[in-house]
């Protein structure tokens, strides 16, 4: 049974959504991918959604979604995955207070921070946005393919 990672961002719109659609293809013999964020955007950024469909990624269902679906509060809700793994992508989500994530049997989950620029915060041409995009995810695929590599 693949062990549950989820991966957080402020907006949950782009690096969190592009690590959540890159790890479940990468990992999906070994790992299940959620992702979250503190104060979501309401929708994925569509240059996100653009960046993993020129690799063949299918999004899925992707929604920008709120990391309180995934906070010990909702424990009791037979929905809510418990992690075994928590990253934070963005350097706003690593510096907050992040809820309590339900645990099993006590064990805490894996806790790490993997800090990618914001590339919806690039302005200029829409080649410059789509080239910002493309160079975060290559950062994220690099890091999410050492993480399988060392956590298989």
């Amino acid at each position: 049974m693949p062990g549950n990672i989820l991966f957080l961002c402020t907006g949950n719109s782009a690096r969190s959504i592009m690590a959540e659609a890159y790890m479940n293809q990468a990992g999906r013999n070994a790992w299940r991918a959620w992702s979250a964020g503190s104060k979501p955007t309401g929708a994925p950024n569509p240059l996100a959604l653009e960046t993993l469909a020129a690799h063949g990624i299918d999004p899925g269902a992707a929604r920008s979604k709120s990391w309180d679906e995934f906070a010990a509060l909702n424990a009791s809700r037979s929905d809510a995955p418990v992690m075994e793994a928590i990253v934070t992508v963005c350097d706003n989500a690593a510096g907050e207070a992040c809820p309590a994530w339900p645990t099993r049997k006590g064990e805490t989950p894996i806790k790490l921070h993997w800090s990618f620029p914001d590339p919806a915060a690039v302005e200029g041409t829409h080649a410059e946005k789509r080239a910002a995009f493309e160079t975060v995810f290559a950062d994220i695929r690099a890091r999410i393919d050492a993480f399988l590599a060392e956590h298989r």
